[in-house]
């Protein structure tokens, strides 16, 4: 994953500070993100979706509305209209720069407002709301007592999540004036509601109001156990799997030149995680995967490990031969399976002695047909000529350099 920093004019003309987090492949699609109420583009849960989105293809931008994290402006001079006009901001400002999205994710109050912006931007085709209020006015319950100060004075201090805010007399009447009803009746996208059963800050009654009021394609997730600012790293990944899998349906997808960076014939193997073990790897333009580590040895699991992938070379490329046999003899193969045993961890090893060791795989075959006996020793004399079976047997050279 790349991040680059992104500025650009919010609504009232101050400076909004963003983050445009992009895939090392291929670019499918790009999305905003739109954090929660008080919250920053740098939250946990912002940055942990937007880097697995990356992995799977998703240009990101997360971005501060005004007054907030290091964007420009005050906050007791926005209101929820503000945010919705930041979020027009943002989306002019990528189409701008070539990157028109075409997904918008919003969370918590952020969900309401790519509710309310989706209605006017045509060119937007899938929205994701993550533990959104079904009324903008839902957030005043933050503001307990000092709602009768802010209708006395203008204004009053609050403080939300141990952190002292200014609300004003005019953001506590714009969100009590808006209501979504209208917007998700004006809805061309598709919508993916996503909300946890047991959010104590937004309850789920929310996802069934706003769930019922739009119009179809919509789909419903439940988040199960997660809390509401999606502060567990597996929830954080949960959602961006289930975002990526569903926009992938709805959302046209980009074509893209092949990345000169990555010349024919070269497989690329990059960290998608530096503080763990998540590796992102592309073969040319169509074919990605994951490589990790299990949780055990400090990974997230989240892949299969180097060695699984050599014994994954292994298994494929025998059930490939035997095939291509078996098709060519027109013999009666029905199935192939092939089961790999190799004894080693792949962290164990780089943390060991480089004393040689010898490699033992252990190769299961199953073949499944009206075979003959003959018919099946043939089969196995074949695997063992398998092209990757004869190059683990054989001696290997790998020649490194520093580019």
């Amino acid at each position: 994953m790349r991040t680059e920093r992104f500025t650009f004019p919010g609504h009232g003309g101050h400076d909004l500070a963003a983050r445009l987090d992009l895939p090392s492949g291929a670019h499918l699609a790009t999305a905003v993100f739109a954090h929660c109420f008080t919250c920053s583009k740098d939250i946990t849960a912002a940055r942990r979706i937007a880097a697995r989105l990356t992995t799977l293809g998703y240009a990101v931008l997360r971005f501060d509305f005004t007054g907030l994290g290091h964007s420009g402006g005050e906050f007791e001079n926005t209101s929820f209209t503000s945010n919705v006009d930041d979020l027009y901001a943002a989306v002019a400002s990528l189409t701008a720069q070539g990157m028109a999205p075409t997904l918008l994710i919003g969370h918590s109050l952020g969900g309401a407002a790519v509710l309310k912006a989706a209605a006017n931007l045509p060119d937007i085709k899938a929205v994701v709301t993550i533990g959104a209020p079904a009324d903008p006015a839902h957030v005043m319950h933050n503001f307990g007592t000092s709602l009768a100060e802010i209708k006395k004075h203008g204004k009053a201090t609050v403080t939300l999540a141990g952190r002292p805010f200014t609300i004003s007399h005019d953001f506590v009447q714009d969100v009590a004036a808006t209501q979504l009803n209208d917007s998700l009746a004006k809805l061309r996208a598709a919508l993916l509601v996503l909300h946890s059963p047991i959010d104590q800050t937004v309850g789920i009654e929310n996802a069934s109001q706003i769930f019922m009021a739009a119009k179809h394609p919509k789909s419903f997730v439940s988040l199960d156990t997660a809390d509401h600012l999606i502060s567990d790293p597996d929830d954080a990944e949960y959602v961006a799997d289930v975002i990526a899998a569903w926009a992938r349906k709805y959302l046209p997808v980009v074509k893209t030149k092949p990345d000169n960076n990555i010349p024919e014939g070269v497989l690329r193997v990059s960290e998608a995680d530096p503080d763990g073990f998540l590796q992102d790897i592309r073969s040319g333009d169509n074919h990605s995967a994951l490589a990790d580590e299990p949780a055990s040895f400090g990974g997230t699991n989240k892949g299969m490990s180097p060695y699984g992938f050599l014994s994954a070379a292994l298994g494929a490329c025998t059930s490939m031969t035997i095939r291509m046999y078996a098709r060519r003899k027109k013999m009666a193969l029905t199935h192939v399976s092939v089961d790999i045993t190799h004894g080693k961890s792949h962290f164990e090893d780089a943390e060991a002695s480089t004393k040689t060791k010898i490699d033992v795989f252990e190769r299961e075959i199953h073949l499944t047909g009206d075979l003959t006996d003959d018919d099946r020793a043939r089969l196995l004399e074949i695997a063992d000529k398998c092209p990757v079976h004869r190059t683990l047997e054989q001696s290997s050279q790998v020649i490194s350099r520093l580019v």
